[in-house]
């Protein structure tokens, strides 16, 4: 009677009707080994394949958008700084930096960079899986405060599939955007399979650079736009591929190669400054950005004895070609120290003092991972492995300002006022093993423990000729030049250190559909040096993670329920700042401590009806004074009269309030499969920096919400969809910054906000 009663509905929706309304249940690879996301005891979020499609993810900022646990920052596509659960002191993304203190994964390799996290292109995902809290254990070094991974979809065996995705958008107040996609799974033998992958996507711009002059006061010259001004000059272009293999060599040995290649260029700026309205900015020299990388990687899997074996290799190469206006900062300081009257020519004239700066930025990353992991079903369970990742950085930065004299110059680079031209070099290795033991059907206890070195070196040169400051940059070199062409070397330092981290749980298991979970973790983050000679290198900071939490399945498993609460400190966290010229400098600051709660609800009251929703609430302050003062040890300064940031201050860029919400439903109609699905997300309001002076310049961010929404049919191999996203057309506020340091000389705020209102249609097909 029931396969009658289903006979007459579409494929899909029959097969859903006949199995009863229950969640999805998603095996993922958090703990480096296969397990099924509800038995986890970790705050984990991971979205699915299908999920994935269903929310319109096609990058990072889409996924860190559905993600309450995470916060970023990002001035431009491919720049991009992330956080979990408040562990942000602001400032971070200098390339003499702090290092991430989340790690972000592309399958079995992290692919985080000073620069930031990748860019990825999603298409052909099988999962995001964002773990919240310190993952120091397993993932070491860059998973201090959490670990982001992305794994893609491998070939399948046997299978011949390919598919096809288009899409053309509009977005409002801007231009039109498209994107085609595509992939082919190619079964070579009955034991080797290729999966290619193949993208590109032109996304269209909305911010626009309007008509005007600038005059300097010292030199008296006035500046104009003109030939740069344009609307919706924001405007980014993508292209990438990948190429899987996978090889069975025998039933217990597989080989899986693969490589990513992805090539971005974006021009304009992508904030505003609100002086002049919405979405507009007055910028006087070109901005843009190539942003190219590739990852290769290799991952052996087989069998020693009882023991699962995996090998994960990975090396990433990504170049950046950076062009930016640096007008600001040359009229800010103009205005405030009559800095114009140190630019002249050869005859000692004024000349026009305006600056930008030519960056080109090389990222090495090479990284080895060897671990055994015992069987599953095991009352004893074992997972231990060796790790080893080094990461280079040759760092070119260029601070022109055209016509100026050769004796204020840096000598061999005519036109160049300030040069920075070094090597940056980090590596760590660590050995890792964690043991979990049924003490009885119901309690399992977990103990784990990493050990580390991390080794850090910086060399090179940076700063002035000799003619324009008699103290830094030439005047300061002690050997001739060992990077690049710089003029000489003024910099070669190097720090070394050795620590352990740990993480003890308890799991109790109610029943198969109900658990709950106790855990005390550790997370770090090396240290590092100091380019500035008068300062000393910065120590590693860690965080201490206590949480309790619990995944719970209800209502025949149609109701899921997951969620923790945590409490953190934060020890002598890494606080960058830009100090003298605008010039970084990075300091054991102070104590923090966070606590919050996160959860994660799905339900799916009827059959073709799912509602979810997940939420971060987090509280992070300071526990002492900030007073931007070390001690002759290095170590920070407490008691001052005038704090740059008390006790209590709110940490930076995290909103205490996180969270989205999804409906959607599916049903028949006619031959056609049907959906509807709207999307909301809200964003609390947050600060873009620690201090208190900077925030009375910069202004806090506002909160924002965005509301997608979508609806499609579907039959045979094709679909097609409309959507709509950010339907009210909400101007969010994710991220506030100035090209002058605030805190010396205030200059402009700008404000990068969330996309547009944007009208897409797609349409698809599988073969």
């Amino acid at each position: 009677m029931a396969g009658s009663m289903l006979a007459g509905l579409p494929a899909a929706y029959a097969a859903e009707a006949a199995s009863g309304p229950t969640v999805e249940e998603l095996v993922v690879t958090a703990q480096k080994r296969e397990e099924n996301v509800q038995d986890i005891p970790l705050a984990v979020t991971a979205f699915s394949t299908k999920k994935i499609e269903q929310l319109h993810i096609g990058n990072v900022t889409d996924a860190f958008n559905m993600l309450p646990s995470v916060s970023f920052q990002s001035s431009t596509p491919g720049f991009y700084n992330v956080y979990m659960r408040g562990v942000a002191s602001g400032g971070d993304g200098n390339h003499s930096g702090s290092l991430p203190s989340v790690g972000v994964y592309l399958d079995e390799a992290p692919v985080t960079t000073i620069g930031g996290a990748l860019d990825i292109h999603f298409y052909d995902i099988a999962r995001v899986e964002a773990l919240a809290g310190p993952q120091g254990t397993l993932y070491g070094a860059s998973s201090q405060a959490g670990t982001v991974r992305i794994i893609t979809q491998e070939p399948k065996l046997g299978v011949s599939e390919s598919k096809y995705d288009l899409e053309v958008n509009g977005v409002a107040h801007g231009g039109i955007g498209y994107k085609a996609e595509g992939l082919v799974n190619i079964p070579a033998a009955d034991n080797v399979a290729v999966r290619l992958v193949a993208w590109g996507e032109h996304r269209a711009g909305y911010i626009d650079n309007v008509k005007g002059t600038r005059s300097y006061p010292t030199s008296g010259v006035t500046i104009n736009n003109n030939a740069l001004a344009d609307d919706d000059y924001n405007d980014v272009d993508v292209y990438g591929a990948r190429a899987a293999l996978k090889i069975d060599l025998n039933e217990t040995w597989t080989i899986k190669p693969s490589i990513n290649y992805q090539d971005m260029k974006t021009n304009g700026y992508f904030g505003y400054d609100k002086t002049l309205g919405e979405l507009k900015v007055k910028h006087f020299k070109p901005e843009s950005s190539h942003d190219r990388w590739y990852h290769a990687a290799l991952a052996v899997e087989g069998k020693i004895a009882n023991f699962d074996l995996v090998y994960a290799g990975a090396y990433m190469n990504r170049k950046i070609d950076t062009q930016s206006d640096y007008t600001d900062y040359s009229f800010f300081y103009d205005t405030l120290f009559g800095s114009g009257a140190y630019v002249t020519d050869n005859l000692g004239n004024p000349v026009d003092p305006t600056q930008y700066i030519l960056g080109k930025d090389k990222f090495t990353k090479e990284s080895h991972e060897i671990r055994l992991t015992s069987q599953a079903d095991q009352p004893l369970r074992l997972t231990a492995g060796l790790f080893y990742q080094k990461q280079t950085h040759d760092i070119l930065q260029n601070y022109r300002i055209d016509k100026i004299g050769s004796d204020v110059a840096v000598t061999g680079w005519p036109g160049t006022l300030w040069l920075t031209d070094q090597y940056r070099e980090d590596r760590d290795s660590a050995a890792f093993g964690e043991v979990s033991w049924d003490a009885t059907s119901k309690l399992t206890l977990t103990a784990g423990i990493r050990a580390f070195k991390a080794e850090s070196e910086l060399r090179g040169f940076y700063g002035f000729s000799k003619g324009y400051s008699s103290r830094t940059g030439e005047a300061a070199c002690f050997k001739p030049t060992v990077v690049g062409r710089g003029p000489c070397t003024n910099l070669d330092k190097s720090v070394e250190e050795t620590g352990e981290t740990y993480k003890v749980n308890a799991t109790y298991h109610i029943n198969d559909d109900k658990m709950v979970y106790a855990t005390y973790s550790t997370g770090f983050r090396p240290g590092g040096v100091n380019r500035r000679a008068t300062l000393p290198p910065y120590k590693s900071d860690f965080i201490k993670n206590w949480e309790l939490g619990w995944k719970t399945l209800w209502a025949d498993r149609s109701l899921k329920f997951n969620g923790d609460v945590y409490y953190e400190t934060w020890d002598d966290f890494q606080f960058s700042v830009l100090g003298a010229n605008s010039f970084t400098e990075i300091r054991n600051a102070n104590q923090a401590r966070i606590y919050g709660a996160e959860v994660d609800v799905v339900w799916q009251p009827v059959q073709g009806l799912s509602i979810s929703g997940a939420a971060a609430y987090t509280n992070a302050e300071l526990t002492e004074n900030y007073c931007n003062a070390l001690d002759a040890k290095g170590n920070p300064i407490t008691s001052c009269a005038s704090p740059e940031a008390p006790k209590g201050t709110e940490l930076p860029v995290t909103p205490k309030l996180k969270a989205n919400s999804v409906v959607r439903y599916e049903f028949p109609w006619g031959d056609f499969d049907a959906h509807v699905q709207g999307a909301l997300t809200y964003t609390g309001s947050a600060y873009a920096d620690l201090r208190l002076k900077e925030r009375s310049i910069l202004g806090k961010q506002s909160d924002y919400t965005t509301f997608d929404l979508s609806t499609g049919i579907a039959k045979d191999n094709w679909t097609a969809e409309l959507s709509i996203r950010n339907v009210f057309d909400e101007i969010g506020d994710t991220y506030r910054s100035a090209q002058c340091t605030p805190g010396v000389c205030g200059g402009i705020t700008y404000i990068v906000p969330v996309q547009p209102r944007t009208i897409a249609i797609s349409f698809g097909q599988k073969f």
